[in-house]
């Protein structure tokens, strides 16, 4: 079993954004974050952790400037918790693997799920998809 790290560990290891956002809840400014306008072909994973979050082909361009995703690769692998924060009424999304805070959810997202998962670059980490044409 993988050991859970350390605050001392994150904080040597993530940028002092990803920390803020991952560990203490915080939100990028709009249009700044790497992902926000990424159109790459792979997987969007935990920062902390490395979990498999978000596949690139649930991408959509929401007008947030935050990525945007309309379904997680499995349903597992996210919490959806309660967030009244800031006198809002939201719904946060974690890593279930880790509980890192990753964003929001909303219900105005596109078909087929009519989500919008609203999460901060500095919560993921992006793997390409390997090509085998080079094999």
């Amino acid at each position: 079993m993988p050991k859970t790290p350390t605050k001392d560990e994150l904080k040597q290891r993530l940028t002092d954004e990803q920390y803020h956002v991952t560990q203490e809840q915080g939100t990028e400014r709009a249009f700044t974050g790497k992902y926000w306008d990424h159109k790459g072909d792979g997987v969007y994973r935990c920062v902390v952790c490395e979990e498999p979050l978000f596949a690139s082909d649930t991408k959509f361009e929401s007008g947030s400037g935050w990525p945007s995703f309309y379904d997680v690769i499995d349903k597992g692998n996210v919490e959806l918790r309660a967030d009244h924060s800031h006198g809002m009424r939201r719904t946060e999304v974690v890593c279930a693997n880790c509980g890192a805070h990753l964003g929001h959810v909303f219900d105005d997202g596109p078909k087929p799920t009519g989500k919008r998962y609203c999460i901060n670059s500095a919560s993921l980490d992006f793997e390409d998809d390997e090509s085998d044409a080079d094999a």
